[in-house]
């Protein structure tokens, strides 16, 4: 005879039930139920008894104390004198009129002419100094003059060796001529380069006639230059 292929739902609970109390049995009778009560009550105590750490409050801190202020002494204000009422003005007084008498003069007055003005002080002029005086003219000078024609004064001759020789140059006498028109000195100023040119123009000035000299119109005698040409043609 072969057993059933499938157990039913109920059977398998029942048999589970009755293996939990069988098991409980045994473990009542053999002890191990007592050791796991006597386990877990002790941690369950220790577990009452050990409270986890609270953290440590600080007190706040205290206010530092206010250093105390001396109070201040309290001055008296001097007391000012009550200043008096003005008294009230006095009230106008009504002044009667007089009558004009019927004998009284009635006519017109000739007002017064206003007074003359006052004359305001003027203040001094004050004087500038006088111009400084304008400075002389300078003087009108008039050099003399060797070339008018009725002085008849000849050219100078041509010396005849310098001719030959090619000579030439420009010769500067200085003379002095008086107030008559002489010469009275005369000397070389510029040389030609030549000594026969230099002394016979300096012997012609000599013997010139010249017209004197003038300042501001008058004969003066001064120092003149005459100049001397020898050119050959």
């Amino acid at each position: 005879m072969t057993a059933p292929r499938h157990i039913s739902r109920h059977a398998i609970l029942a048999l589970a039930v009755v293996s939990l109390h069988v098991a409980g049995l045994y473990a009542l009778q053999s002890g191990l139920l007592r050791r796991a009560v006597e386990v877990v009550v002790p941690v369950e105590v220790l577990a009452q008894f050990i409270e986890p750490a609270q953290p440590k409050v600080e007190p706040p801190p205290q206010p530092k104390p206010q250093p105390r202020v001396a109070p201040q002494p309290v001055v008296p204000q001097p007391r000012t004198a009550p200043v008096p009422p003005l008294p009230p003005p006095p009230l106008p007084l009504a002044v009667a009129t007089p009558e004009p008498s019927p004998n009284a003069v009635v006519g017109t007055t000739t007002p017064q002419p206003p007074a003359p003005p006052v004359a305001t002080p003027t203040a001094p002029v004050a004087l500038s100094p006088p111009a400084p005086p304008a400075p002389p003219a300078p003087p009108r000078i008039t050099l003399p003059d060797s070339n008018a024609d009725y002085l008849a004064n000849r050219p100078p001759p041509y010396p005849p060796l310098s001719r030959r020789l090619g000579e030439q140059g420009k010769v500067v006498v200085r003379v002095f001529i008086d107030t008559e028109g002489n010469a009275t000195q005369a000397e070389i100023r510029t040389s030609s380069g030549y000594d026969r040119l230099d002394q016979t123009a300096l012997k012609t000035v000599r013997d010139w006639r010249y017209l004197p000299g003038k300042v501001n119109g008058e004969p003066k005698a001064m120092w003149f230059n005459v100049p001397i040409n020898f050119v050959l043609e």
